[in-house]
């Protein structure tokens, strides 16, 4: 067999993974053509679809947000603050990865259970919360790195 011709096992999981998230995905890729159509621009990064600005980035920021994830498109306010929050929304894109279609329902669904005991609906998301462990580590290792010699 040819070498463009052989598959490895671990293309045949990366492609189960993509099937498992393309539901999640199409939402996304379908919320990214609308707010391409309204001026947002688009670029591949880290093995996602990264879009933002336009008319809905600021109806983004201005209901408290600056990204959100669908599968393997995150949308953001500014090709600035996706770089920012890049860590962080590559936990979600992970999450769906692991949920595929569920992910969206489990998600809303952390969220309402959270204000039904009367936690935050954001903060206390064990989906939030995930991501969150994962800046507060990044945090760490930069500032070990700056204190030492």
């Amino acid at each position: 067999m040819t070498a463009w011709l052989t598959v490895r096992g671990n293309d045949i999981v990366r492609l189960l993974i993509l099937f498992w998230t393309l539901p999640t995905t199409l939402i996304g890729l379908v919320t990214a053509m609308f707010w391409m159509a309204l001026g947002a621009k688009a670029r591949l990064a880290h093995g996602v679809l990264e879009v933002h600005g336009g008319k809905l980035a600021f109806w983004m920021m201005r209901r408290g947000f600056a990204a959100m994830t669908l599968g393997h498109v995150i949308l953001g306010f500014s090709a600035a603050k996706l770089e920012q929050l890049r860590p962080h929304e590559h936990v979600h894109v992970r999450q769906a990865e692991r949920w595929g279609i569920l992910f969206i329902p489990a998600y809303l669904l952390a969220g309402l259970w959270q204000k039904v005991k009367g936690r935050h609906i954001y903060y206390d998301n064990p989906f939030e919360r995930e991501a969150f462990a994962v800046d507060a580590m990044l945090l760490k290792l930069r500032t070990e790195n700056k204190k030492a010699p």
